[in-house]
């Protein structure tokens, strides 16, 4: 940490550069301001005083001139309208004089000129013309003109002169303010080159402190770690520069020796994970060669046993019937006993066979109407369902791809099991439903006989696994494996449903047809955009039919009609 607090870091540097030309920027901005003020008083000064005030000094030099001349004309004609001019003159003269004095405030020397015109103009108007006409209107136009010699117009020249000395002086005042706005100006201007030369030299200062603690340490510490993302997870990054560098790059150095150690472990792991696949793939193809070749025992077993077998029970089926009665009891037992084995081992083996056939001898999958296969397992289990007094319905069934006869299969074993496994004085009912979900059709095969329990759930799929005895049900117990092997051949999945309140309900799936879950999505869409046409649709009667578990269910009229009675059993279809 010492050694990163030794200099200044990037941020106080950068901090300590901005804050001079923020400093130097501010400095410049107030003389600027200060300066810009005065010039534009200067220019106000130009604009409305003295540029004003030359305008009224001319003004003030005719309005002079037309006085004297009224003056000259009255006392030629006699003619009180030539005064006039005079009298207007004079008004006119008070405002420019008024006007002119508030106008040079600050000009000493244009208020004293000033003074001196209006001084001299009283003086001829009391000593010239207000005595002409005066002695015009008395005497007449000789005796005023008379009056009018050359010592009064040498005193109007000097009227005329001071005017003059008037408008010299406004112009020299003029001059000296357009100087001083030319020098302003120059001074702004000069200010803001000092205010650009100041930004152009803190931007290359700038540039070069940037690319001196910036750029080329920043560049340096990129190269390093491009050489590590190239491969050389062992070469040592080091910094330079700011102390955020040198942070930087001990967190990058310590980054990388963190990966170089897990690409060390991850190494050995891969190697480790190698060796086992290599290992899992031996094991894999020493299962697949041992399950091929059990199958093909099974087969082969099953197969060449029939022979063999069926002689034995032959023989033992004609010892017993020859020899009935005439050997002591206990013989007569121990028969019953070999013709049994060999039948209950003849069953084995058919079954055993029929399970090996499953998946291994296929007619290819193609579109199948269960509808249909649910006819003919209400045909295969016709004899069972008559000696159980058992009721078989189903709901409307979809078409799916699989394999018919598997299909078929697989529905008969689910029936015979709920037919047989009833309970006493109870006559049999089994249901069988479907419902799409989630893109795969859910089937189930419900019934009201003895139920399973929970924790027997999973065990009645294993291949000859049984839970009650063989006097209590007959059977070899491969039943429901035939069932779990047809399911997962055609994809799906199989399960005890055990949150059923009576008898046992039995749910596999099978994929759906794209056509039928496009079909179910567009319902759906179409239920939701049409809640109202929904909430009509409850209030409309419907028609409701006894399902075989004694709850209500409703179905529209077009599918109560559809009921049909095979052999004195109720066959529901919808």
């Amino acid at each position: 940490m010492q050694r990163y607090q030794q200099g200044w870091t990037l941020r106080r540097r950068v901090a300590a550069l901005l804050g001079v030309v923020l400093a130097l920027l501010l400095g410049l901005a107030a003389a600027e301001a200060a300066v810009a003020a005065k010039n534009r008083q200067n220019i106000d000064a130009v604009l409305l005083r003295t540029g004003p005030l030359r305008v009224q000094a001319q003004e003030l030099m005719s309005v002079l001139l037309d006085q004297e001349t009224a003056v000259r004309g009255y006392a030629v004609n006699g003619d009180r309208n030539d005064l006039t001019p005079y009298q207007e003159g004079v008004r006119r003269e008070q405002e420019l004089i008024t006007s002119i004095r508030g106008l040079s405030a600050g000009y000493p020397d244009v208020r004293r000129e000033v003074g001196v015109v209006e001084q001299q103009t009283a003086q001829w108007r009391a000593q010239v013309a207000e005595p002409v006409i005066a002695t015009t209107e008395r005497s007449g136009p000789a005796a005023g003109q008379a009056l009018i010699t050359d010592r009064t117009r040498q005193q109007f020249d000097g009227i005329r002169a001071s005017v003059t000395t008037l408008q010299d002086e406004i112009l020299t005042v003029r001059k000296q303010t357009a100087d001083r706005v030319n020098s302003t100006s120059n001074t702004l201007v000069m200010l803001l080159i000092i205010a650009a030369l100041v930004v152009a030299v803190a931007g290359a200062v700038m540039l070069v402190s940037l690319d001196r603690i910036l750029i080329r340490p920043l560049a340096a510490l990129v190269g390093q770690v491009r050489e590590v993302a190239e491969g050389d997870y062992q070469h040592r990054i080091s910094g330079s520069g700011p102390p955020e560098f040198l942070r930087l790059a001990d967190d990058i150095d310590q980054m990388r020796q963190k990966i170089a150690q897990d690409l060390d472990e991850v190494r050995q792991a891969r190697e480790r994970i190698e060796w086992v696949n290599d290992q899992l793939q031996k094991q894999a193809e020493e299962l697949t060669r041992s399950n091929r070749d059990l199958e093909q025992f099974a087969y082969v077993a099953s197969h060449d046993l029939q022979e063999p077998l069926r002689k034995v029970a032959s023989f033992c089926q004609l010892l017993q019937r020859r020899y009935a009665g005439q050997l002591d009891e206990r013989a007569d037992q121990y028969i019953a006993f070999a013709v049994d084995g060999a039948q209950r081992m003849q069953r084995l083996i058919n079954d055993l066979l029929a399970f090996s056939r499953i998946g291994r001898l296929t007619t290819g999958f193609t579109e199948v109407d269960l509808n249909r296969v649910m006819g003919d397992v209400a045909g295969q289990t016709e004899a069972a369902r008559q000696y159980a007094d058992a009721e078989l319905t189903w709901d409307e069934m979809p078409t799916i791809r699989g394999e018919e006869p598997l299909l078929t299969n697989l529905l008969v074993n689910l029936v015979s099991n709920s037919v047989k496994f009833r309970r006493p004085d109870v006559p049999p009912k089994v249901h069988v439903s479907a419902r799409l979900v989630d893109g795969e059709w859910e089937i189930g095969c419900r019934d009201n006989g003895i139920g399973i329990e929970p924790e027997f759930a999973d065990k009645i799929f294993v291949i000859f696994q049984r839970l009650h005895s063989k006097d209590a049900y007959p059977g070899t117990g491969i039943g429901l494996a035939i069932v779990k092997k047809i399911v997962e051949y055609h994809g799906g999945r199989v399960w005890v449903d055990t949150d059923a309140e009576e008898g046992t309900t039995i749910r596999f799936t099978l994929p759906a047809l794209e056509a039928d879950v496009e079909a179910a999505q567009a319902a759906e869409n179409a239920a939701a955009e049409e809640t109202g046409a929904a909430g009509s649709a409850e209030d409309a009667p419907v028609d409701v039919a006894r399902q075989p578990d004694g709850a209500a269910s409703e179905e529209a009229p077009v599918a109560a009609d559809r009921h049909e009675t095979n052999g004195g059993m109720k066959e529901t279809v919808g």
